[in-house]
């Protein structure tokens, strides 16, 4: 097994997070009042996706925990946010 370093990136809106091929190990949501989406996607905006979270209609912050390897992005890191106010991706 490869051990990485660990790194982040956050944003506020839509967003392209990390411009090259990596795992993300985990993620950070605030919600906002109302149900939405972070959707990650493999390759810009219209790119594969690879994850999405649905938000609860509760303001928060909650952790999502990725087991094993983490999910793998081959190309980059896209982040569309509906109805949240930001995220956070930990990836390696």
């Amino acid at each position: 097994m490869i051990q990485t370093d660990v790194k982040s990136a956050a944003t506020t809106s839509s967003a392209e997070l990390v411009p090259s091929r990596t795992r993300i190990k985990g993620v950070v949501v605030t919600a906002s009042s109302s149900a939405g989406t972070v959707v990650l996607s493999d390759g810009g905006s219209s790119g594969t996706t690879k994850l999405t979270i649905n938000t609860p209609a509760v303001a928060g912050i909650f952790n999502v925990i990725i087991p094993g390897e983490g999910v793998l992005f081959e190309s980059t890191v896209y982040a569309t946010l509906t109805n949240a106010s930001a995220v956070t991706v930990f990836y390696g």
